[in-house]
């Protein structure tokens, strides 16, 4: 399934350009989250966010590590290397939104699990892939 469109929080494109944020040498995370998440753009830490998928059926609470690549010059693009895949086992893994954060707990970045703002479900044996969106996680363009 094709990841929305990527939106920066404000804390992850201040945390971008005070330089707080290393993206070559930072851990990064994605994590899953339910509709009913408190998700939005003025989130700030992992800690502050409600309602991610349960620690189940393929899904571990604080969802797995990605690396995040640069490419450009006076536009730099942010991505995901490797699109990040859950495999369902023993139940279903739900989930409307991904998130990107810093393991140390600032948000970088959410988007909707789809194109359309509505929850994805990923059935037993089957995976959930959280594809990166065309214009990636973010851009950034020099002056």
């Amino acid at each position: 399934m094709g990841a929305g469109n990527w939106v920066l929080t404000n804390a992850g494109l201040t945390s971008l350009l005070d330089g707080t944020f290393d993206l070559d040498s930072d851990t990064f995370k994605c994590a899953l989250f339910l509709s009913t998440s408190n998700i939005g753009a003025g989130s700030t830490t992992y800690a502050g966010l409600t309602n991610e998928h349960a620690s189940e059926n393929g899904y571990t609470t604080g969802g797995m590590a990605v690396t995040l690549v640069l490419t450009g010059t006076t536009t730099v693009k942010i991505d995901i290397d490797t699109d990040p895949v859950w495999t369902a086992s023993g139940g279903s893994i739900l989930a409307r939104f991904g998130v990107i954060y810093e393991v140390s707990g600032t948000v970088l970045a959410y988007c909707l699990a789809d194109d359309t703002p509505a929850d994805v479900e990923a059935t037993d044996g089957n995976t959930f892939t959280l594809a990166a969106h065309s214009d990636g996680v973010g851009t950034l363009t020099t002056a």
